[in-house]
């Protein structure tokens, strides 16, 4: 079983229908990242660029 998901899971990162994507769903929450932040107060990730400012990385 363990190897059928292995296999899976490269087909997966392989398929060129996903190529982009990454990048795609990145640019999709830098865009709406305060928005998130709003809607969701208490799952606000900590900054990554400061340790101590509140928010996302830039």
């Amino acid at each position: 079983m363990t190897a059928l998901i292995t296999e899976a899971a490269r087909n997966a990162v392989r398929d060129p229908r996903l190529e982009g994507a990454a990048e795609v769903f990145r640019q999709f929450v830098a865009q709406n990242a305060d928005a998130f932040d709003a809607a969701f107060p208490d799952d606000t990730p900590a900054r990554l660029d400061t340790a101590d400012a509140p928010g996302r990385a830039a």
